[in-house]
């Protein structure tokens, strides 16, 4: 059998050896460029909308939150499958990481299969049991269809991501979707402005370009070297296998599903000041991406680092790992308050223009939520990092505990105090953002430390035993 690549060798000693800064730049840099592009991304989709009409944004906006509910499903399985194989992959152990990556990929099959089996025949039903505005389904529901559709290619390609994530390959990641946000834009611009097209074209655009990913994906998968590579063979559903990935997988799915469930229920009532509100929402959240997309994009690089280091035993280097990110993703949150702060409503004014006129109003409104919300950019790194060592340590429980908290202890219930007490506008549905942002991460801060303390504890058993 074979064991790991050269090249996955040495990443693995760089990974366990090299210094920690230079370490988690050279893997979370590319990702975080990578999120940040998504980001862009997003807005761009967003712009389109706009381009079509203010109620295209509304209905882009909550169906965007009720598919971020559905990809939870595929996220979960790559998070928990990239921290298992990265532990195994830390520890040296080949065989466990062969069967853990084969497995990884055919669970992903099986959730894409259900996924099809259930939600494409009952979309308009499903968008209803999630109280839908009626008038959003009927401008949305074959978008809808046609989202779930890429959610499907989207599941397979997020662990494979995952995956390559786990063995260093984040510049390969970084040029991949370059050249799939190159082709979603291109085909997007087509379809929005030369064929006048509606939001079904918009989705059939990120459908193309999440299957360009896949075939390469397929094409690729098999002829890899070494423990990585692919085969029928190697697929284990065994408890054995199968439990430690769901164990993992399942608290960080339910984690992002109920996070965006949070979201769709915040955007329904948020709808009590008006339709527009809901797209302002949906835009402040986009804006607010182009500082948290780096923080994911540091947290989905540093958090296999810190599962191959535990592997390794390394566990001093594990704290150094996650304390050098808590220093980088405050500094990012800073610089992002001060970027964003000075360019707002600029920013908030290229949303508010249509294809036949510009809304002051709408604009208005995106600028009074997110001058609110980016006040949460710096807490926001505090969580971004501490996610990544809960990650990295497998303790997905208290990730699902720190995000249930986000929406559900600080954004829901003092959104409804401020509507049953206040005379507050829009402007509410910001202040609701900043509050949940900012307690968030201090909540973080709070569960981060018996986390540390637990791990230097085992520090000074290990070192007391040698």
């Amino acid at each position: 059998m074979a064991g790991f690549s050269k090249a996955d060798e040495q990443y693995r000693h760089y990974a366990l050896s090299a210094h920690p800064a230079k370490v988690l730049m050279s893997a979370c840099l590319p990702l975080a460029l990578y999120q940040a592009l998504q980001s862009i991304f997003k807005i761009f989709d967003a712009l389109l909308a706009s381009y079509i009409g203010a109620e295209a944004v509304s209905a882009v906006s909550c169906l965007s939150q009720i598919t971020l509910m559905i990809t939870a499903i595929g996220s979960g399985l790559a998070i928990g499958g990239s921290i298992k194989i990265s532990e195994a992959y830390g520890r040296g152990d080949d065989t466990q990481v062969r069967q853990r990556v084969a497995t990884v990929y055919a669970m992903a099959v099986l959730v894409s299969l259900l996924v099809v089996a259930v939600l494409i025949p009952f979309a308009e039903p499903f968008l209803r049991l999630l109280n839908t505005p009626e008038d959003l389904i009927s401008s949305g529901a074959g978008y809808f269809r046609m989202e779930i559709l890429t959610l499907v290619v989207s599941f397979f390609n997020t662990v494979y991501i995952a995956i390559e994530r786990s063995r260093g390959h984040a510049k390969k990641i970084l040029k991949l979707n370059l050249v799939i946000i190159v082709v979603k834009l291109g085909l997007s611009a087509l379809f929005v402005f030369v064929l006048k097209g509606g939001l079904i074209l918009i989705a059939t655009a990120t459908l193309i370009s999440q299957l360009l990913i896949l075939i390469y994906a397929l094409v690729t998968m098999p002829r890899d070297e070494g423990a990585f590579r692919f085969s029928v063979k190697n697929v284990r559903m065994k408890r054995d296998t199968v439990l430690p990935l769901l164990n993992l997988a399942y608290p960080v799915s339910a984690e992002k599903m109920l996070f965006a469930a949070g979201k769709v229920v915040v955007n329904s009532m948020s709808g009590m000041y008006g339709a527009l509100t809901v797209g302002a929402l949906g835009i402040s959240n986009n804006i607010g991406g182009l500082t948290t997309s780096w923080h994911m994009g540091f947290t989905d690089g540093a958090a296999p680092l810190i599962s191959q280091n535990r592997g390794a035993g390394h566990y001093r280097r594990t704290l150094q790992l996650y304390f050098w990110l808590l220093g980088i993703d405050v500094a990012i949150g800073i610089i992002g308050l001060g970027l964003v702060s000075s360019v707002l409503p600029w920013l908030a004014g290229v949303f508010a223009q249509s294809e036949s006129n510009f809304d002051a109003g709408f604009r208005d409104m995106i600028v009074d939520i997110h001058r609110w919300e980016m006040l949460g950019y710096i807490t926001l790194g505090i969580n971004s990092a501490t996610l990544a060592l809960l990650l990295g340590y497998g303790y997905t429980k208290l990730t699902l505990l720190l995000n249930v908290a986000r929406v559900f202890v600080y954004r829901v219930p003092v959104l409804w105090v401020f509507q049953h007490f206040t005379a507050l506008g829009a402007e509410a549905v910001g202040m609701t953002m900043m509050i949940s942002n900012v307690c968030t991460g201090l909540t973080a801060a709070v569960i981060a430390v018996p986390v540390v303390l637990r791990i230097r504890k085992k520090i000074r058993e290990e070192e007391s035993g040698n």
